[in-house]
């Protein structure tokens, strides 16, 4: 079935940020040095890893990065059957998220500290984590909304910044504008949050298990509140999506 943008589906990637950012700080505070959603970091963690860098665990990082191959696939494949059988991908896609990170949630319940020696459990933590950031990135470029990428801020807070510049030149007819913008920046501000976040939690004394858990539930619920605002809209006008 057809994805029509609209302020629910905003919502829901802003939403879906913040929980990146919250389980990006429990990868990267809690299961050695490496992201799960923050592929360019993982790859340059890996490549420090493999020249001798002090503290990072190229295993770690390939794990991560094999295993959020994995995640794409999966979500490629999972959304396209579902889409061909009309029925909603991008709740399925999040339901499959959620349930990933509560696997993981789950995993992650043996870590008793978070500077715990890096073990197989851990690694499965690290996969779980991973395939669900990269379904997840499936389903956000599926939704194409170019504002809210969901595992990534760079080029929102590029833009955002620029944009603050006089536009010499600009051409409205590219796109853009203040909604953009305050999209862009409310993307920002759910992934620093969502990283003071789950800092928070760890810090505060809670295993990793809570923020997982957590975001997981988060995503289930975003997953069921989109399913049933998208009940009551009437149909989309049919694109691609």
């Amino acid at each position: 079935m057809t994805l029509r943008r609209s302020a629910a589906l905003d919502a829901v990637l802003i939403v879906l940020t913040l929980t990146t950012g919250v389980i990006e700080a429990v990868s990267l505070l809690a299961l050695g040095h490496v992201f799960t959603a923050l592929m360019t970091g993982n790859m340059l963690f890996l490549a420090f890893g493999l020249a001798g860098g002090p503290g990072l665990s190229p295993t770690a990082s390939a794990v991560s990065l094999g295993a959020f191959a994995v995640g794409n696939l999966t979500g490629a494949l999972l959304e396209t059957r579902v889409e061909a059988r009309r029925h909603r991908w991008f709740v399925a896609g999040l339901v499959a998220e959620a349930l990933l990170l509560g696997g993981a949630g789950l995993a992650a319940g043996g870590i008793g500290r978070l500077d715990e020696p890096l073990t197989g459990h851990l690694y499965l933590v690290i996969a779980l984590t991973a395939l669900a950031m990269g379904l997840r990135s499936v389903t956000s470029l599926r939704a194409r909304v170019a504002e809210l990428p969901t595992t990534l801020t760079t080029r929102a807070l590029t833009s955002v910044i620029s944009g603050l510049a006089p536009a010499v030149g600009h051409d409205p007819a590219r796109g853009g504008g203040t909604g953009s913008a305050a999209l862009r920046a409310a993307g920002v501000v759910a992934m620093f949050l969502g990283g003071l976040l789950g800092a928070w939690m760890l810090t505060a004394g809670h295993r990793p298990q809570l923020p997982l858990l957590v975001s997981a539930a988060v995503v289930l619920l975003c997953a069921v509140g989109f399913g049933l605002t998208a009940r009551r809209r009437p149909p989309a006008e049919p694109r691609t999506g």
